[in-house]
């Protein structure tokens, strides 16, 4: 995936667009200085945190824009358009703990039987899309840790983020997609 080295930049970026965006209302501009290597396309999602309880996550799941670029919108899009939260605070936000999730492209896991997915997700590696229809719900690998969850608890969760009900990972019409992430904080 990436370096260490591209990955706590993606994290000071982060940081840098949602500071830029309190204090001027505007998009950072993708600085000159930036790992080449984040010019590669790469699905990347921004989490914040304050006081080890969630504050606002979006993020690119499919690989559609450089990752520098998504990381500086979706840090923005966490902090002020997750429909789940307020806008951050300028009071907040030395406050808030920040991570950067950069994702490899979903694969499709194909089973015979809803079963097999038992076998083919890991918890703390993998993480989820489920999608039925026009709904779509996406849970990153560390959501199950964090959690705690089995592998049933982690497809079901990933269902109802989906608005879809828990046990719909078991219906033919459910594609399941797995992918991994690399964490920088």
């Amino acid at each position: 995936m990436i370096t260490d080295r591209a990955g706590e930049y993606l994290v000071k970026i982060a940081k840098q667009a949602i500071e830029h965006y309190i204090e001027t209302k505007e998009k950072l501009e993708i600085p000159d200085d930036y790992p080449i290597e984040l010019d590669e396309k790469l699905g990347v999602f921004v989490t914040l945190n304050k006081n080890n309880t969630l504050r606002g996550c979006i993020g690119y799941a499919e690989p559609i824009e450089p990752a520098i670029k998504a990381t500086i919108e979706v840090a923005i899009a966490a902090a002020f358009n997750d429909p789940r939260f307020s806008a951050v605070t300028k009071d907040e936000f030395p406050i808030l703990d920040l991570e950067v999730t950069v994702l490899t492209k979903p694969e499709m896991i194909i089973v015979a039987h809803p079963d097999q997915y038992f076998d083919e997700i890991e918890i703390g590696t993998d993480g989820l899309i489920i999608q039925k229809g026009y709904s779509r719900g996406l849970l990153l690998p560390q959501v199950a840790t964090e959690n705690a969850f089995t592998i049933e608890d982690f497809l079901e969760h990933t269902c109802m983020k989906a608005g879809i009900s828990a046990d719909s990972w078991m219906d033919e019409s459910c594609d399941v997609y797995k992918f991994q992430g690399q964490i920088f904080k």
